[in-house]
């Protein structure tokens, strides 16, 4: 009989344990559900007045005491997030998995710990500092750089048009390496722990048979770890497409389309940070659009990322 209570106790545990896991997903789909629909329902406004051309048009002329004279192309937002976002990944990628294999493969272990403590570390640091900083620092100190590089390439088809005149500090790529400085703990502390799930079986088989630790990383360790590399680095691209306040300090504020690194612009995050306060109600429809906009975005972005380490898998 006891036993019979036991096992009875135990598929009453399970049944319970089952339905709060379900009652936390469905949450979860709840949530995002309606978010969609808020935003979907507020942005109706703007959509209608522009169509199409909300997504296509690259001028955004914000009128709230005449709405019918206000344009919204979310063009420049669009370009300005995804071009940040680009550059911060293209510049963290390396130094982070630099950083995480540095630590999980050759820094002697009494200089691991204060190594994980201090990426963990700025990993938590408040945007806005990274922002201030920025802006206050690295802004007016690097547009010398910026002139630099342009006239050093002044004169060559294409790399004039990437590197083009720098008018001010703040830019594409002030606002880039600011992000890549933000994404970077959470890059290498993600890829740290998936790199230490490799097995030691398989990386003592690799130095057995006379390869050096370059070729064991390269052939034992990234191999194992690709998949969860991919993930890290898609959620270092999330962090970087959605950051707001750091962005809005160092990325200009223009509302340009142009592959000019050096040249000023804006993101969806901060246009919307900078223009609510003061927006009418068409004026915040075409906001409450570009958040849509930024939330679909990121969701293809995430599943793009699915496919990608489901392909990995299967190969």
């Amino acid at each position: 009989m006891a036993g019979i209570d036991l096992r009875s106790k135990g598929d009453r545990a399970d049944r319970t344990f089952r339905w709060l896991a379900i009652g936390a997903a469905a949450l979860v789909l709840l949530v995002l559900g309606l978010i969609a629909l808020t935003m979907s329902t507020r942005s109706t406004a703007v959509l209608e007045k522009m169509g199409l051309g909300f997504f296509t048009s690259d001028r955004w002329v914000a009128n709230d005491n005449d709405p019918s004279q206000a344009l919204y192309g979310a063009l420049p937002f669009i370009w300005g997030t995804l071009y940040t976002a680009t550059i911060a990944v293209i510049l963290a990628v390396p130094i982070s998995l630099g950083i995480a294999l540095f630590i999980t493969q050759v820094a002697p272990a009494k200089l691991r710990r204060p190594l994980v403590y201090f990426v963990d570390l700025l990993a938590v640091v408040p945007s806005v500092v990274y922002g201030l900083w920025g802006v206050l620092v690295l802004a007016p100190k690097i547009k010398g750089v910026y002139d630099s590089i342009h006239n050093a390439v002044d004169g060559i088809p294409v790399l004039q048009s990437i590197f083009g005149s720098a008018s001010a500090g703040k830019s594409f790529m002030t606002a880039g390496v600011i992000l890549a400085i933000m994404i970077i703990p959470i890059i290498t502390s993600l890829a740290r722990e998936v790199i230490e799930t490799t097995p030691p079986g398989e990386k003592e088989a690799a130095l057995a048979l006379g390869a050096t630790r370059w070729e064991m990383i390269r052939t034992s360790v990234l191999p194992h770890s690709r998949v969860g590399l991919v993930g890290a680095v898609m959620l270092g691209l999330g962090r970087a497409m959605g950051e707001t306040i750091a962005a809005t300090l160092v990325i200009g504020g223009s509302a340009a389309v142009t592959t000019n690194l050096f040249g000023s612009g804006n993101s969806m995050p901060a246009i919307i940070a900078s223009e609510w306060g003061e927006a009418g109600d068409l004026h915040k429809s075409a906001l409450i659009a570009l958040a849509m906009t930024l939330f679909l975005i990121t969701i293809a972005v995430n599943l793009i990322a699915t496919r990608i380490v489901g392909a990995k898998r299967i190969a």
